[in-house]
């Protein structure tokens, strides 16, 4: 049952502005350091919410805790030429982002910069700030593990082809225009008939990232 009070809406809307205009942020910025103007000829190399979020992908996190933004329009071409690696760091840029901004807000609880005992006591309407870095630390890291699922088009389709052998390669390139209906099978089909395949790889992840970052508050 979703948990929609008003201190959980606060946490997920703040949360969602801050953490998917860093994530495309990355994205451009990592794509323009690396020769393509693509993003900035586009209006994406910037930190205005307004230009990255998507009005479906924000109200999937409002509701479900999860969801995504506008992908950054790149060019592959140029990244390529600069060097085999780029299209591979502009992808991992974002990911890469909600971690260290999971990681910055774990700082005061790790330690003890808040107390514990405000971790989960909202103050009417507003959470508490143990409470919502709670939230900004665990939204951002299910943003950050669920685009490393290597289908397109997450960010993991093109970290792991970078990686992968070329056998592994062309089976990416042969399933990736069917990327997106795979995703919404995984992420709402098979959930409905009793399948989490999305948990059982996300949250033994987050459990351990959690307690890697909180240990010595929790």
């Amino acid at each position: 049952m979703l948990n929609l009070d008003p201190s959980t809406l606060i946490t997920r809307i703040i949360t969602l502005i801050v953490a998917f205009t860093v994530h495309e942020f990355a994205h451009a910025w990592t794509a323009t350091r690396f020769g393509d103007n693509t993003p900035r000829q586009y209006g994406r190399l910037s930190l205005n919410p307004l230009v990255h979020l998507d009005p479906l992908g924000s109200l999937a996190l409002l509701l479900a805790g999860f969801g995504w933004a506008k992908p950054v329009p790149v060019n592959p071409y140029i990244l390529n030429r600069r060097s085999s690696s780029a299209l591979m760091w502009v992808s991992l840029a974002g990911p890469l982002s909600n971690l260290m901004l999971a990681i910055l807000a774990a700082i005061p609880l790790r330690f003890g910069l808040i107390p514990y005992s405000t971790w989960s006591l909202s103050r009417g309407w507003l959470p508490s700030p143990g409470e919502f870095l709670i939230g900004f630390i665990w939204i951002n890291l299910v943003l950050c593990l669920f685009n490393l699922i290597p289908i397109a088009p997450l960010d993991g389709d093109k970290i792991l082809e970078y990686f992968a052998p070329p056998s592994i390669a062309r089976v990416l390139e042969t399933i990736r225009p069917m990327g997106p209906l795979l995703l919404m099978l995984v992420v709402f089909v098979l959930p409905t008939l009793g399948i989490d395949i999305l948990g059982f790889i996300l949250y033994p992840a987050l459990s351990n990232l959690l307690s890697l970052l909180l240990g010595g508050s929790l």
